[in-house]
């Protein structure tokens, strides 16, 4: 008999990266189960792929029960959890940082990260084998003025992916952090609340990365032979050295 269709579970699903590896694992043979907040746009995603869309937010833990619990009933095992969905908010200093932005920063790209992981694990352990991709960021070792409680975040991803490596190893789970630097996104629009200018400046003279560029980082992760573990993949554009060293154009 033919082996089963493997389950890919992707959060932040409705754009950017995620949407981009929907399309990625779609098109070598994955079925997506993906989930967002914006479900409209979610369906979009998903309806050209053969895919489901389901309702997700990552900083409320009945939002993730109610997913786990929908995919574990549909399909009975996670192959692939791709944990995307996260967000940075603001730049501003220690000094003059807001709570609002810490916190949801850290319910996101935490709390919401370990909490979905948490639930996933009894499917990713029903799997002949599964896989574990967390986003991270090259904010996860490097920082930068104004960038503490992202930097803290993803410092924080890159720890909780190290830690699932020991704490998984003997079983067939494969645990991998894919750090992008630079990716031309929603990112920086969601980070600057919506100032579409200074979104945009964030890329001004360089070819930054794209979501399929770091959609087809994830997809090569997850097919490597199964005896092969990438322990963390770090991808950034030619022109960009570090978090804070860029080579623009002029």
């Amino acid at each position: 008999m033919p082996a089963p269709q493997r389950i890919a579970v992707v959060t932040g699903a409705s754009s950017g990266i995620g949407e981009a590896t929907c399309q990625a694992l779609a098109g070598a043979g994955f079925h997506i189960v993906a989930g967002a907040r914006r479900q409209e746009r979610l369906q979009k995603v998903v309806a050209p792929l053969g895919g489901e869309a389901l309702p997700l937010d990552v900083t409320q833990l009945p939002s993730i029960e109610a997913f786990v619990q929908a995919v574990g009933a549909r399909h009975g095992r996670i192959d692939v959890l791709v944990n995307n969905a996260g967000l940075a908010a603001g730049l501003a200093q220690v000094a003059e940082g807001r709570d609002d932005d810490w916190v949801q920063m850290l319910e996101t790209n935490v709390l919401g990260l370990l909490r979905m992981t948490r639930a996933c694990l009894p499917l990713l352990r029903k799997a002949p084998s599964s896989h574990v991709v967390n986003l991270g960021s090259v904010a996860g070792f490097e920082v930068y003025a104004g960038g503490a409680g992202y930097t803290a975040s993803k410092h924080a991803v890159r720890a909780i992916t190290r830690t699932l490596r020991l704490e998984l190893v003997g079983e067939p789970i494969r645990i991998t952090e894919v750090a992008p630097g630079m990716v031309e996104t929603e990112f920086s629009l969601v980070r600057f609340k919506g100032d579409a200018a200074r979104a945009a400046e964030v890329y001004r003279g360089v070819q930054p990365l794209t979501g399929a560029d770091v959609a087809d980082c994830i997809l090569w992760v997850v097919t490597r032979p199964l005896h092969v573990n990438v322990d963390e993949l770090v991808v950034r554009p030619i022109a960009q050295a570090n978090a804070f060293t860029v080579a623009r154009r002029s």
